[in-house]
């Protein structure tokens, strides 16, 4: 029985998660393709495994449920209700985020799963809240859930800007790592700093502070890439200058728009993320273009009539180049871009202020600038 993968930018929106995953075009996508397997009704806890027991009133037998992966949303088991109860079994090679899904459709309970013996608790009406025990690390992270839970309009896409909240939320959150240095859910509290600060040195001092099996987990690589990443053109250095041809075959260099604040926007009209990006980028051009702000968009399309059919009915109204290589694009290569939307914002002196702002971020980060 197969099972609808249902919307994860919801749910990677409950879980804490929305940069880590779903966010870009890389070179290589891929489909993750997860078999479904039965999960026997059975009290019996399997070695070196976790057993999830449920009891869960209001619905009717044989409703499915189903245990997703956390990160694409593919079903890796499922069982079914049986008197109001199931079970469902497996391993994890560590802990990580899973969602139980009931009847193929939300609500859903998000689980941060390791190998344990894990009851659940809820009724239809409370899967969302649903009590669960057993598990140390799902237990971790209802507390640091708990403990942010005054601060989650700073995670908000429409965030507004307070220094005293953050300042408070950072030390939160810098107290639950150092209470928690061998938890999975620091990794999650060191992402949840960065968002916050944008302090790299600061994350990648966490980082070092981690023990290799955290360093080495699914989120632990990931905040490793994001230091080795922060450290390719660096905030406060100078943007190598290039020159590339405009749709009209005129030569266009960074160096022209010295002076300037200028956003260097990595995108392609085949980028489904880029094109929904695209409105927000809109927005704020119109409202920062008369107080020094441009934006300069570098194409990696192949196709020139595709990129200025994008351009036209997206409303890209500034400088765009391309030497329509596609991935081979050479101000890509330059720059070390494999996944978009990726973009530089530049100061008037061409130094690096801030990279891949997107959303409300870029909206605040140039309302600091350009007051």
């Amino acid at each position: 029985m197969q099972i609808q993968i249902i919307n994860m930018k919801k749910i990677f929106s409950i879980i804490l998660l929305l940069p880590l995953l779903i966010t870009a075009q890389t070179k290589s996508n891929s489909k993750l393709k997860t078999p479904v397997k039965k999960a026997a009704v059975t009290q019996t806890k399997p070695l070196d495994g976790f057993v999830i027991n449920g009891e869960v009133t209001g619905f009717t037998d044989g409703t499915t449920v189903a245990l997703l992966n956390g990160q694409t949303g593919a079903p890796e088991t499922e069982t079914i209700i049986v008197k109001n109860k199931f079970t469902l079994k497996g391993k994890v090679i560590a802990p990580d985020f899973k969602v139980i899904l009931f009847n193929k459709k939300p609500p859903y309970l998000t689980l941060f799963l390791d190998n344990s013996a894990i009851k659940i608790t809820a009724t239809k009406e409370t899967i969302e809240t649903a009590v669960v025990t057993g598990s140390g690390s799902h237990t971790d992270y209802i507390n640091f859930n708990k403990i942010l839970q005054p601060y989650q309009n700073l995670f908000a896409e429409n965030a507004v800007e307070d220094a005293v909240a953050t300042t408070q939320a950072l030390q939160v959150i810098d107290n639950f790592i150092q209470q928690h240095p061998a938890s999975y859910v620091t990794l999650l509290a060191i992402i949840r700093y960065n968002q916050l600060s944008g302090d790299v040195a600061k994350m990648e001092t966490m980082y070092n502070g981690l023990n290799n099996t955290l360093k080495t987990a699914a989120m632990g690589n990931y905040i490793a890439q994001q230091i080795t990443e922060s450290k390719k053109n660096a905030i406060g250095t100078v943007l190598a200058d290039f020159t590339q041809a405009d749709t009209t075959g005129n030569a266009v260099s960074l160096s022209s728009l010295r002076g300037k604040y200028v956003l260097i926007d990595f995108w392609a009209s085949w980028c489904r993320p880029c094109r929904q990006e695209n409105p927000n980028v809109v927005d704020n051009y119109i409202k920062f273009k008369d107080k020094n702000f441009t934006v300069l968009g570098v194409s990696l399309d192949k196709a020139k009539s595709a990129w200025i059919d994008a351009i036209k009915m997206d409303g890209l109204t500034w400088a765009h180049v391309s030497d329509l290589q596609g991935w081979s694009n050479s101000v890509a290569q330059q720059f070390g871009i494999f996944s978009i939307p990726q973009n530089f914002l530049i100061g008037p002196d061409g130094k690096i202020v801030a990279k891949n702002l997107r959303g409300p971020a870029l909206e605040r980060k140039l309302t600091a600038l350009l007051k």
